[in-house]
């Protein structure tokens, strides 16, 4: 990328889909209705997360200084324990991340990023895609062509299968069986009528657009303002989640964490009765 501006600077394409401010979440805040550099970045991992916020951006609206050199792999991101933050983010699912991830020796890809030759040649690399599980209707992005690409089946819950009408596995009931026993896939209707997440090994909890941790109240949160299906309905899946045990949280909208299974319930606990 060429750029003329002599700071790192987010322009008026944003879309305010905080997929920038959770990769540089020191750096970059909201304010106004959009995200803006509130400093420039100083340690090389500043400017690695500066380089990820703007490669991440679905609209192109974050700008580096000119003459800078651009890393290469910057995505897939490897977050360890053999899952990967994919990177290119889709437009068309409001800039939600998409994970990489491996269980029971199946290659999964946790809801879709927009179709990129590079990140499929990776996949390819990896063995390719044996499933693309989709939380909800709206981060179904680009992910025909990846199951096309792999031959991969496409898990959705009946309830928003209408946005998937390629996928081969819609899932019914509350909590229906995944593709494999070290995959629980948990009912959350709420944000979408067909919300899931997916528990992978009882350690990491994919959640699509239903919960992110919010880095600068160092708590949980949920998205009552884009909830399009029921807010009260919404609480009491959440809610439900306190049976469940993991220490890491990885969303599709907001921040990911990991914390203690203990501290992890607290937290849920924290969010529901500050929304009842």
């Amino acid at each position: 990328m060429v750029s003329s501006t002599q700071t790192w600077r987010v322009n008026s394409r944003c879309i305010n889909c905080m997929s920038s401010r959770t990769m540089a979440p020191e750096l970059i805040k909201e304010s106004q209705g959009q995200s803006v550099f509130v400093r420039q970045p100083v340690t090389p991992e500043e400017v690695i997360a500066a380089w990820r916020a703007l490669e991440v951006c679905p609209t192109a609206a974050v700008e580096a200084p000119g003459g800078l050199f651009r890393p290469a792999n910057l995505f897939p991101q490897n977050l360890g324990a053999g899952v990967f933050r994919l990177g290119y983010n889709a437009k068309s699912s409001y800039g939600a991340h998409s994970y990489f991830a491996l269980a029971d020796d199946l290659r999964l890809m946790v809801d879709a990023p927009r179709w990129s030759t590079r990140l499929a040649s990776w996949l390819s690399s990896e063995g390719g895609v044996d499933h693309i599980l989709l939380t909800h209707r709206d981060d179904v992005a680009d992910a025909s062509r990846y199951a096309e690409r792999f031959g991969s089946r496409v898990w959705i819950h009946e309830a928003d299968a209408e946005s998937a009408p390629f996928a081969t596995d819609v899932m019914q009931g509350a909590d229906p069986p995944g593709p494999t026993a070290s995959i629980k896939v948990l009912g959350v209707p709420g944000h979408t009528r067909g919300s899931v997440m997916y528990l992978l090994n009882d350690h990491t909890l994919f959640t699509g657009d239903s919960l992110a941790w919010d880095t600068e109240s160092q708590t949980f949160r949920a998205f009552r303002e884009v909830c399009w299906y029921d807010w009260p309905t919404q609480l009491r899946s959440l809610a439900q989640l306190r049976t469940q045990t993991f220490s890491r949280l990885l969303a599709g909208h907001g921040g990911s964490v990991e914390l203690p299974p203990d501290q992890m319930r607290r937290e849920l606990e924290r969010l529901v009765a500050a929304n009842q």
